[in-house]
C-alpha cells in the first residue's frame, strides 16, 4: 500500500489509514462542525483528524481540537504546520514543527484520468502541452490536478490568499517530482517556485509540497 512518508523530508511526521473502521472520538467543538452532516462525512472528518492527532503525537503535541480557519483551512496548534487529505479509501495527515518547515501541503486522488472536460478548466495550454510530451502510463492529468491541490494547501497558510487552478503553472517530472510556479503576486511571502513529489501506487495518487525555512 502507498506510504506517504516516502515522499516527505526528514522531520515531518505522518499518519494514514485506508478505511474508517477505527473509531475516532471527536472533541465537542469538532463534533459541532459536523452537525447535520451525513454519517459518511462524519466518519471521513473523524478519521482524518485521528490521523492528524497520531502525527501530532509523534511531535510530542497533545491532542487538541482541529477546527477550521479562514477558507476552511485546518487550524493547527501553535508552532506546528500541517496538512490533511482524504479520498475514497484513504485518509492522511502530515505535520512538522514550524521552525523546520514554513508550510506543507498534501493531496490524494484516485489513480484515474480526470473526467472529460475538467483538464481544460484546471490547466493552461503550456501545461497541456507538457502532459502530451510526458512518457508513461500513469494518469498524469490527475497527477497534475493532485499536485495543484497540494500546492494550494501550502500556498494559503503562507499568503492567506485564495488561488484558483489556473493561478499556478506546474511542471511534472517523470521521476516523481514536480515544480510549481504561482502566477499571483506573493509579495515575498512565498517562494517563486514550489517543489513537490508525487507517486502512483495501488490505485492512488499522492502528492506532497514542502516549503523549507
Amino acid at each position: 500500500m502507498p506510504v506517504i512518508e516516502e515522499l516527505l523530508p526528514a522531520g515531518v511526521r505522518a499518519a494514514e489509514v485506508f478505511d474508517d473502521e477505527l473509531p475516532v472520538e471527536l472533541f465537542p467543538e469538532e463534533a459541532a462542525l459536523m452537525a447535520g452532516s451525513s454519517e459518511r462525512r462524519r466518519r471521513q472528518f473523524a478519521s482524518v483528524r485521528g490521523c492528524a492527532r497520531r502525527a501530532l503525537g509523534e511531535l510530542g503535541v497533545a491532542p487538541v481540537p482541529l477546527l477550521r480557519g479562514k477558507n476552511g483551512a485546518p487550524r493547527w496548534p501553535e508552532g506546528v504546520v500541517g496538512s490533511m487529505t482524504h479520498c475514497r479509501g484513504y485518509r492522511a495527515a502530515v505535520v512538522a514543527r514550524a521552525e523546520h518547515l514554513a508550510a506543507v501541503g498534501i493531496d490524494a486522488e484516485p489513480a484515474l484520468p480526470l473526467p472529460e472536460g475538467v483538464l481544460g478548466l484546471v490547466t493552461g495550454p503550456e501545461e497541456r502541452d507538457m502532459l502530451a510530451r510526458l512518457p508513461g502510463r500513469a494518469p498524469l492529468d490527475r497527477v497534475l490536478f493532485c499536485a495543484k491541490e497540494a500546492l494550494y494547501k501550502a500556498w494559503f497558510p503562507l499568503t492567506q490568499t485564495w488561488a484558483g487552478f489556473r493561478d499556478a503553472a506546474v511542471e511534472i517530472e517523470p521521476g516523481g517530482g514536480f515544480a510549481a510556479r504561482m502566477l499571483l503576486d506573493a509579495s515575498g511571502r512565498a517562494p517563486e517556485v514550489f517543489r513537490g513529489r508525487w507517486s502512483v501506487r495501488e490505485g492512488l495518487i499522492l502528492t506532497v509540497v514542502t516549503v523549507a525555512r
